[in-house]
């Protein structure tokens, strides 16, 4: 064996003794989520201890990379919702990517009056009127990352959220300008 070849060799011996520990000990799931109630580091944003009405952690960035999100909602004739939300520093994902948080990624959930209604992964959405019972109530959208947490801003979730009216026949909307009229409760 030459001086050469036992030089490459165990060059490449230790270079695999320094990473293999390196790369198992960074080999994770990707959740926020980790065993025990830990929470994992990750390199975008901060995992913060608080959470969101669902029990989701939030992901705190700064204002200037943060995503921002604006809902409209509008009554449609067949007696249902139409919600079309506005995006800004965000993209969804495809449903079967990876469940790590990557800047500026995930999907939206969408509420009404704080209950979860339907994950979404496209800006538009048809709210059926039957989950929206006569009165006021509340439409939020709010932006995760892939792996579950919310993202967020001063410790408050990067959501938007549209006040609409549904009246006459139970769970019709109000014809009125004023239905789906956006106001951002928090983001940047």
């Amino acid at each position: 064996m030459s001086l050469t070849s036992w030089s490459r060799s165990a060059l490449t011996a230790l270079a695999v003794c320094v990473l293999l520990p390196l790369g198992a000990a960074g080999c994770g799931g990707g959740e926020a989520h980790g065993r025990g109630g830990a929470i994992s580091p990750s390199p975008v944003g901060k995992v913060l201890d608080d959470t969101d009405g669902t029990g989701r952690h939030l992901r705190e960035v700064g204002k200037q990379h943060a995503p921002e999100v604006g809902i409209e909602v509008t009554p449609d004739e067949a007696g249902g919702w139409d919600v079309l939300l506005t995006l800004y520093r965000f993209r969804f994902s495809a449903a079967d990517a990876r469940p790590k948080a990557v800047v500026g990624r995930g999907f939206a959930r969408l509420f009404v009056d704080g209950k979860p209604v339907t994950r979404l992964r496209a800006r538009e959405y048809h709210l059926p009127g039957r989950l929206v019972p006569h009165g006021t109530h509340q439409v939020t959208a709010r932006l995760y990352a892939d792996d579950g947490t919310v993202w967020a801003v001063h410790g408050k979730p990067v959501e938007s959220t549209a006040d609409i009216t549904a009246s006459a026949a139970e769970g019709a909307p109000a014809a009125s300008p004023s239905a789906g009229t956006a106001t951002v409760t928090a983001g940047p």
